[in-house]
């Protein structure tokens, strides 16, 4: 499914909300008129199966090779798990900090040294987390093949990021798709657009 279908998708249960008149604010503390909760695709069956579907096609495309899907905690675990069902391949998961007790594990369930991986997480903000998914991976002996993610804001710096990481990352839609959607939809008025655009460009520093 292309990722304008996939950004429709996501308007139309709500995941995707648009606010420029009201901004939310991020745990980051940045101001934003876009908030994403792709946890709420998990109560929407039919959405949830045409991304369970296209992560499933992406992964057998590009990774044939894959031995392990890992789950970036906690929003990508439920994706990462439909994912690793219908493929046959094992799961795991991985926290963005080590347990503070017991194991002390950074990640849950079973990994060798050598295990192909691809990992699934349901959104790139900055690229932060999801980047120390990959990195705790590494770690641990696995190659990392690749990250398939439903959305991303497209900022440069998590581009950057992933290229330093030398890290291939794949989305089933992106901030411009679900922009454009909005648009054509009449979600958004004319004039939001201008003010969309400024925050895409400096999200830090964007004020309402």
């Amino acid at each position: 499914m292309k990722e304008k279908s996939i950004a429709e998708q996501l308007l139309q249960i709500k995941a995707i909300k648009l606010e420029p008149a009201n901004p939310f604010l991020w745990a980051s503390g940045w101001h934003s008129p876009i908030y994403c909760d792709n946890r709420l695709i998990l109560s929407f069956p039919e959405t949830r199966k045409i991304v369970r579907d296209c992560f499933c096609k992406m992964t057998s495309e590009l990774y044939p090779s894959a031995t392990l899907v890992a789950g970036v905690a906690t929003g990508a675990i439920a994706h990462g798990v439909l994912v690793a069902e219908k493929l046959g391949l094992p799961f795991v998961y991985v926290r963005p900090v080590p347990k503070a007790h017991g194991l002390a594990n950074m990640i849950e369930g079973k990994i060798s040294p050598g295990d192909r991986v691809v990992v699934v997480e349901d959104l790139i903000s900055t690229g932060r987390s999801s980047l120390a998914a990959v990195d705790a991976l590494r770690s641990a002996g696995c190659t990392v093949l690749g990250m398939l993610a439903i959305f991303t804001y497209g900022f440069d710096a998590a581009e950057e990021s992933f290229r330093q990481k030398n890290c291939e990352l794949h989305t089933l839609t992106n901030y411009s798709a679900l922009i454009s959607v909005a648009d054509n939809l009449g979600i958004i008025e004319p004039g939001e657009l201008e003010t969309l655009d400024r925050w895409r460009n400096d999200p830090a520093g964007w004020k309402a």
